[in-house]
């Protein structure tokens, strides 16, 4: 279920954002700010400190209450957050899709652990949200994610130039989605009251 606690192997689990997540992704985003730095934005100081990430995870709630979203954290074995993965821009009705973002802590990165929770995410948007399908962005040199996209079953629908503002400049993306089942649209998502 989307508002539960899922272990994806044994040092790691995935579960929905809570507001005292900010001071362990402050510290996980700020250990991993020079790892991340050539797929991520440019961002001011702030949003590395408990305070930015407090104020970042209220609008990620708000978002979720309102059905846009659906914001998850990696867990350490001892729950502490080092990741988010988050299904944005959730749409019902006909089109039934929403856009994947995440990123791992970079002491945890390389062991799989993105790969599970993506598959794991991709099992609870179909029989959870009921969701289509899910798209999801990479830039072009960023292997590690094409890799993880590709053993969850995504597959590269295209490039679109000037994509997203990252490091600095606008920069191109690869685009990639996964079809989670062509049946008929049927029945409210669980756990969904606005949609």
């Amino acid at each position: 279920m989307t508002e539960e606690a899922h272990r994806i192997d044994a040092e790691a689990g995935l579960r929905p954002v809570v507001l005292a997540d900010a001071g362990p992704l402050a510290e996980s985003l700020s250990r991993s700010r020079t790892y991340m730095r050539p797929w991520e934005p440019v961002r001011p100081d702030a949003f590395y400190t408990e305070q930015g990430q407090r104020e970042r995870l209220a609008g990620a709630l708000a978002d979720r209450a309102a059905g846009r979203a659906m914001p998850w954290v990696l867990c350490d074995a001892q729950d502490r957050a080092i990741g988010t993965f988050t299904l944005n821009g959730v749409v019902l009705g006909p089109f039934r899709s929403a856009a994947l973002g995440y990123w791992v802590d970079v002491d945890f990165a390389g062991r799989g652990l993105a790969t599970a929770a993506v598959r794991l995410i991709c099992e609870l948007a179909r029989d959870e949200l009921r969701l289509h399908r899910i798209e999801a962005a990479t830039l072009p040199y960023n292997e590690a994610s094409q890799r993880v996209l590709a053993k969850c079953g995504f597959e590269q629908i295209g490039l679109a130039p000037g994509y997203l503002h990252i490091d600095g400049e606008w920069r191109e993306h690869r685009l990639f989605q996964r079809v989670l089942h062509d049946g008929p649209v049927t029945g409210v998502p669980a756990g969904s009251g606005a949609c």
